[in-house]
């Protein structure tokens, strides 16, 4: 149910509830052997990390991931922060280590978006109280967020391209679209890479 922006119920982030909003994922185990099937795993890829760049420049966010989501976890392939041309942590960075690409599973709009698999525009997610409670909006500060799934050849959902903004953003359907349509290019890039793979082996 969306709200008037005068009666947005704030939702606090409770620890005891939390979990009960993240979707369940039977596929997680079968991506999974496909992501390492595609050479996809716990490493940054460059050209995952331009195609953040690219998500950013596009829909002028200031944070971009390309995200891969297993059992436990999330883990940004690809991401984009403004100012920095680096990976960093979404979230609060660890005081002694270097910053990480790692997101608990239950943090954040991605595990819905690929247990949906499709596109998942919130413009401000305090219009909604399911979304509203999930802790990366007290913990980081995320008020928008606009995201698509990566559904390969095998039809498995691979994991999503997203972007989120600290303030409300009117998306619309012009955002839908762009999200949709770079998810099918960065489909196609991958498709590209497993051919290559193929050839050389």
């Amino acid at each position: 149910m969306n709200y008037p922006a005068s009666r947005v119920p704030y939702v606090p982030y409770d620890p005891t509830r939390h979990l009960l909003l993240t979707p369940q994922d039977d596929e997680a185990p079968a991506r999974v052997a496909r992501l390492r099937a595609l050479g996809i795993g716990d490493s940054p890829l460059p050209a995952f990390d331009e195609f953040a760049r690219k998500l950013a420049r596009t829909t002028e966010a200031p944070y971009a991931m390309v995200n891969f989501i297993d059992e436990h976890r999330q883990y940004f392939a690809g991401l984009y922060t403004p100012g920095q041309n680096q990976a960093v942590e979404l979230g609060p960075a660890p005081a002694s280590a270097r910053p990480g690409r790692v997101m608990a599973r239950d943090h954040g709009y991605c595990p819905h978006v690929i247990v949906r698999r499709k596109a998942l525009v919130l413009e401000d997610v305090c219009d909604y109280p399911r979304f509203a409670g999930n802790p990366v909006v007290d913990e980081i500060g995320i008020r928008s967020y606009l995201g698509a799934p990566l559904i390969d050849r095998t039809g498995m959902a691979l994991g999503t391209v997203c972007v989120v903004d600290l303030e409300p953003r009117p998306w619309g359907r012009k955002g839908l679209a762009t999200i949709k349509s770079l998810a099918a290019e960065l489909v196609e890039q991958i498709h590209r890479m497993e051919d290559e793979q193929r050839e050389s082996s």
